[in-house]
């Protein structure tokens, strides 16, 4: 078994050693370097050879999003995840311009961000709900004030996601997959062991779709999802 080989960045002792400990315990995961700041993890990275990158975004000397900027451009194929407190939308904006593929909140359950891990590492991206929402409804102010047309690469990325989720409802990459995966005729276990998440996240999920969709059920969410085109 191939392990991914983890670097943590973050300028708190606690949650750095934390983090470590917890991670490191997963046996498809190594953490290979601990960074305090932006510069030791874009300096790690050389050194390191880490597959992913768990980044703090307010750290000294160099903060999260500028180091991602610089790690994606001289390794691209290193995935960076960003990892913090704050939920502001222009932090988001900034950290998934730089290059990031995911952006969670560390109050989030340490079974979901090793999911989250391994998730990004296969070639995922990790935007959580909430933030999404955020994300679109700063984007359609964005459209609505900006005559000219441009768009920052953020924009373009949610717009392309969007357009493969079903717009007409809203619904995040990940619902749009947990979706796919009720089609499929998957049980939540199923569903989880899929898509690396944990039961309760997936719960979660087909609530909000069942929601946004206005159906009571898997059958009819299955059978609107269909009908429509979205699966």
């Amino acid at each position: 078994m191939n392990e991914i080989r983890l670097l943590l960045a973050d300028d708190q002792d606690l949650i750095r050693e934390s983090l470590h400990i917890v991670l490191d315990m997963d046996p498809e995961i190594q953490v290979v370097g601990l960074a305090e700041n932006g510069s030791k993890a874009v300096e790690l990275c050389a050194t390191a050879s880490p597959h992913v990158v768990l980044m703090d975004i307010h750290m000294p000397e160099m903060n999260g999003v500028e180091a991602t900027r610089l790690i994606k451009a001289q390794y691209p194929e290193i995935r960076v995840i960003i990892l913090t407190t704050f939920q502001e939308i222009h932090y988001v904006v900034d950290a998934l311009g730089a290059g990031a593929e995911g952006y969670l909140l560390k109050a989030i359950h340490p079974r979901d961000l090793i999911s989250g891990i391994k998730w990004v590492h296969k070639g995922g991206t990790l935007i959580p709900q909430d933030i999404a929402k955020m994300m679109v409804a700063h984007l359609q102010g964005t459209a609505s004030t900006d005559n000219r047309g441009a768009a920052h690469a953020p924009s373009a990325s949610v717009h392309e996601e969007q357009s493969r989720s079903g717009t007409s409802y809203g619904l995040s990459d990940r619902e749009q997959q947990v979706l796919e995966c009720i089609a499929d005729g998957l049980n939540n276990r199923e569903i989880a062991e899929r898509l690396y998440l944990s039961e309760g996240t997936v719960k979660n999920y087909i609530s909000s779709i069942y929601s946004k969709m206005d159906v009571r059920d898997r059958i009819q969410a299955a059978k609107k999802a269909q009908d429509e085109g979205m699966v």
